[in-house]
């Protein structure tokens, strides 16, 4: 049996930039630069970053809703980075996203129960005459009821509406979902019992997760294993408890930094990060990093690019351990 669900090796994920349809290509979005890591089944992985460093690009790439533009994705043993949309048409049934935003995600003509049963309709997995049985049972398995099987997107709250996404994810039954921030759009009052149910499924399914997310402590609560994301890289990869317990780099520490304390009386030293962030057309050289960090070590740091190695118990890319 393979030991691993899913193998992500090199993979990138460039966009052209052109001035418009007619002119020369004028530069590439290196949105996901050499990405390797694996996932185990069972596993959830925390992906974390700040906006713009690629998370989402590398979620829909894996799902091959972007096409990747060099590496392989291999699925349960199998390449699928090259398989064509009727070939990808069966793996598709194993790998889901949840979406960030409930609003934009459902269409707004459809009621609940159509968009909870397209997917069996798509793939031909229930008779449709048990369509409706099977689609009330999704609604229950995600908390919400048979009265609201004939209502529209828009009479629901932002988790009803998350809910509604979560039971269409689960309706083919899949090994993976991705997650892409599925709680950063709602009330803080109701993000835990997503998160709570997101946790449920994935005992009662044994869902496998690669959870997006900005918060380090959220991700920290759900996830075995962790990766760090800076300019479409990972700068840090390795068990969620290594890596919080003694994060390696500069970027790392920095996040976990501004991770808000709840107790007021509990004070520490605050890690001022300058500048923004670069922009991903026109990349720093060197270390992607070295402009807005407190360590860096000039001018190694602008000449020579750090690869991702193993220091510890954790992959990190970052001069001062090579």
């Amino acid at each position: 049996m393979e030991e691993h669900l899913l193998k992500v090796e090199k993979v990138k994920t460039y966009f052209p930039v052109r001035g418009n349809i007619f002119s020369r290509k004028n530069g590439i979005v290196y949105a996901v630069d050499d990405v390797s890591f694996s996932l185990k089944n069972g596993e959830i992985l925390g992906l974390v970053g700040e906006s713009g460093c690629g998370k989402t690009t590398l979620g829909r790439t894996i799902l091959r809703l972007i096409e990747p533009t060099d590496g392989k994705i291999i699925f349960r043993g199998n390449d699928i980075t090259k398989l064509s949309n009727r070939e990808m048409k069966p793996v598709r049934r194993n790998m889901q996203m949840i979406f960030q935003d409930p609003y934009s995600s459902l269409n707004p003509r459809m009621k609940v129960g159509k968009i909870i049963s397209e997917p069996l309709i798509i793939h031909k997995l229930v008779p449709g005459e048990k369509l409706k049985e099977k689609s009330l049972e999704l609604l229950e398995t995600v908390g919400l009821s048979p009265e609201h099987y004939d209502r529209y997107p828009h009479e629901f709250s932002g988790g009803q509406r998350q809910r509604i996404g979560i039971a269409r994810a689960l309706a083919l039954q899949p090994e993976l979902i991705i997650a892409d921030e599925p709680v950063s759009a709602l009330d803080v009052s109701i993000q835990a019992q997503i998160v709570n149910l997101l946790m449920d499924l994935k005992d009662k399914f044994n869902l496998t997760y690669i959870f997006i997310s900005h918060d380090l402590n959220l991700v920290r609560f759900i996830s075995d294993t962790m990766a760090v994301m800076y300019l479409g890289k990972i700068v840090e990869y390795g068990k969620s408890k290594d890596i919080y317990s003694n994060p390696k780099h500069p970027y790392t520490k920095i996040l976990l930094n501004s991770v808000p304390v709840a107790d007021p009386k509990t004070k520490r030293k605050r890690i001022i990060i300058a500048g923004d962030i670069p922009s991903p057309i026109d990349r720093p050289t060197g270390c992607h990093f070295h402009p807005r960090c407190p360590e860096r070590m000039m001018p190694r740091c602008q000449n020579e690019e750090p690869k991702l190695l193993q220091s510890d118990n954790v992959l990190v890319s970052c001069l001062l351990y090579q």
